[in-house]
């Protein structure tokens, strides 16, 4: 079997949702501007955006609507008129009124609704793409955190300010130019000039002088994140090696740096806020100007002329929010271009196709067999594991074992579905690992990875995450098969102590005898241990061995290691070196042989 490294592989189902996690984006999706595909995230409620676009149009163009009654109203009442003449107005002005407090009230509520719900599934697919890629690797641990909050909540200050705002403007400035017209022409045509000086003429200067501010925005906002990060998970060895000045020096430069992009981006808006001010006021003054040469020749009444100048003024509102959201698209299609390096980072496994399925994985038997494995994480990289044969029959516990490099983690990954092999076959039962869905793989092979992580939280909500429906009974029983009850329940609170952050109050062969109990409480048929005792002193490591090669009897069992603890307890041993297994056999066997096992152990 042979892997395509190729570029367009398992596209993605129709923007915003990926039906396969692990499919790969066109290469033609991942080119669009990613303010486009931003907007595109929201189309499942397009109708829902269409509505609040009405309502907002309807909330605007009431209050523009009430300010030209009001000019009319107050016009007129100067002459004083019977109270009858004005009541349609006031009637009207009341209404209006209300109606633009309800109409912004709605308008709000469901431009808002359907952006949150964007978010929200906008998060589930960064969530989902990671599970299914793997990518941590590929970003460090601030900058990832930063594009899983700020750049993803970019999404929400695009639909809700950057979305609404300018389709709002083109329909109530469009009503307001044609009603204004109808009134008087040349004050509909100045206030035409007007609104698009101020709605696209300003805002395309802000979208360009702040595509720089707004990049560097976002990088320095990464970069601040990683720095802060960093400092805060190496502080103990920060302080242990002196170095923790320098390293809080460097928090305050990316500070620094953070702020001085963030007073440029200011200084654009700001930018942006007088010329639409004075847009605005040029063109209230051209409209009283004009406005009052029309009363002069009798072109028009004075109560016209309030109308067209109080409405010209009013409609300026419209495109108020317009140069602000210009002057941030810089800054949101940094984010969504930095959310999107997450969403497009490619599988590291192909997905499943059904129609390949064949039943069950794994549903009679739990031997692996692995035939010819070649895997390389590249291209033009070497080659990880290069033809690699072994097998792990039912029942029994196999050992892997070399000196660091040897390719004996890649073997884990593969097994574990992280990575897909380049050529060659891996079977679970007699069925190829490769046509299933990870997920399903990882239901029958579980493991300890050389640094299992520990959550911040008790050793109940620890092994619950292997199983959520679990009672104590199973959880103290999963604990005493891997060694660890008795220790648990001398502590006061038992399974509810609190374990620490990253497992910084359990000792280390604690943290590997959990991260077992927690897999065997998975209930696998296959057992991966992947460098089990890697971090720990000689005395521990032996009694750790120990503790899990008893708690693995009965599974099928891959022990992957670098030392000799333990292993004349297993089945059979395979000698990895260079990605090749070279050696095979026993303990006894391979001690009578010539080679690195028995160099490694005299």
């Amino acid at each position: 079997m042979t892997r395509d490294n190729g570029g367009n592989g398992h596209p993605e189902s129709a923007v915003p949702g990926v039906t396969d996690p692990g499919a790969q984006v066109p290469e033609r999706e991942r080119r669009r501007d990613p303010l486009r595909r931003m907007i595109a995230l929201a189309r499942p409620r397009s109708s829902r955006f269409a509505l609040g676009v009405l309502l907002g149009a309807a909330a605007t163009g009431a209050g523009v609507a009430l300010l030209g009654v009001a000019a009319w109203m107050l016009a007129v009442a100067a002459d004083h008129p019977p109270i009858t003449a004005l009541s349609v107005a006031v009637v009207a002005t009341r209404a209006l009124g209300v109606s633009k407090g309800v109409s912004r009230y709605l308008e709000r509520l469901v431009t808002h609704d359907a952006a949150f719900r964007t978010l929200a599934e906008v998060r589930v697919r960064v969530y989902r793409r990671l599970a299914a890629t793997e990518p941590f690797g590929r970003f460090r641990t601030g900058d990832l955190v930063s594009r899983l909050v700020n750049d993803t909540e970019a999404t929400l200050d695009l639909l809700v300010r950057g979305l609404t705002p300018p389709l709002v403007a083109v329909v109530t400035g469009g009503t307001t130019v044609l009603v204004l017209t109808v009134v008087y022409v040349p004050g509909g045509v100045l206030l035409a000039s007007g609104l698009l000086l101020s709605g696209f003429a300003v805002p395309l200067a802000m979208a360009a002088l702040g595509k720089g501010p707004g990049r560097r925005q976002a990088e320095a906002r990464g970069a601040l994140s990683t720095t802060l990060v960093d400092t805060l998970h190496g502080a103990p060895d920060l302080v242990a090696y002196g170095a923790m000045d320098r390293q809080v020096a460097r928090v305050y430069e990316a500070d620094e740096v953070l702020t001085r992009v963030e007073q440029r981006d200011s200084a654009v808006l700001g930018l942006g806020a007088g010329a639409t001010a004075l847009v605005t006021g040029l063109t209230v003054w051209g409209a009283l100007l004009l406005g009052v040469l029309a009363v002069e020749d009798g072109t028009i009444g004075a109560v016209s002329l309030a109308v067209v100048v109080l409405t010209t003024l009013a409609a300026f509102e419209i495109v108020a929010p317009l140069p602000a959201v210009a002057g941030k698209l810089g800054a949101i299609r940094a984010s969504g271009a930095r959310l999107f390096g997450v969403l497009d980072t490619p599988a590291q496994t192909a997905p499943a196709r059904k129609e390949d399925l064949a039943g069950d994985v794994c549903a009679d038997r739990a031997a692996v067999t692995v035939s010819g494995l070649r895997v390389r994480y590249g291209p033009e990289d070497p080659w990880a594991l290069d033809g690699v044969d072994l097998e792990v029959p039912e029942g029994a516990t196999v050992a892997v074992i070399g000196p660091s490099g040897a390719g004996k983690s890649t073997l884990a990954s593969v097994l574990l579905r992280f990575l897909e092999p380049d050529e060659g076959r891996v079977e679970l039962g007699g069925a190829d690992i490769t046509a299933y869905p990870a997920d399903e793989v990882r239901a029958s092979v579980s493991g300890v990875p050389q640094d299992p992580h520990v959550f911040a939280s008790t050793l109940r909500e620890n092994l619950l995450l292997a199983r959520p429906g679990a009672g104590d009974e199973e959880l103290w029983e999963a604990l005493a098969r891997v060694s660890l009850a008795e220790e648990v329940r001398a502590v006061p609170r038992g399974l509810d102590t609190e374990v620490g952050t990253h497992g910084t109050g359990l000792s280390g062969g604690m943290v590997q005898r959990l991260a077992l109990a927690r897999a065997v409480l998975a209930s696998p048929r296959v057992l991966v241990l992947d460098e089990p005792t890697a971090h720990l002193d000689a005395d521990t490591r032996d009694t750790v061995v120990s503790d899990l090669l008893d708690a693995a009897e009965g599974y099928s069992t891959l022990l992957i290691t670098h030392d000799l603890a333990g292993l004349d307890r297993v089945d059979r041993i395979y000698v990895v070196r260079e990605g090749r297994v070279l050696q095979s056999g026993t303990h006894a066997e391979l001690l009578a042989q010539e080679g690195w096992y028995r160099d490694v152990a005299g």
